[in-house]
């Protein structure tokens, strides 16, 4: 059972490491604020879901599991609240996309 709980453990820590170093390369590469956004709220939150839940599994105690499951839950809830009001806020000041098509159709509105 050991041995079982270090494999998932293990993936779960190469899976969450993955998607944090693809959000870290999402930020410094991507052209505009609105894709560093979405790279940064979505892979950001997977990877440390991820690794607090490897982190809560290998701990081998419920409570420590239930806190990496509590602060997982409030990153799903606030990462997608602040990268909308992010958003909202960079609209507002008129920075637009850096692609041209998108930057008409959202001056239209």
């Amino acid at each position: 059972m050991d041995y079982a709980l270090a494999i998932v453990t293990a993936v779960l820590l190469l899976a969450g490491a993955f998607f944090a170093l693809v959000a870290a390369i999402g930020i410094a590469r991507l052209p505009d604020l609105y894709t560093r956004m979405h790279a940064a709220s979505k892979a950001g939150t997977v990877g440390s879901g991820l690794l607090l839940l490897a982190a809560g599994l290998y701990s081998g105690e419920l409570a420590v599991l239930a806190r990496a499951l509590a602060g997982f839950l409030f990153f799903i809830l606030t990462a997608p609240v602040s990268a909308h009001l992010l958003a909202r806020a960079s609209h507002i000041s008129g920075y637009f996309p850096a692609d041209i098509s998108v930057r008409d159709d959202m001056r239209m509105r």
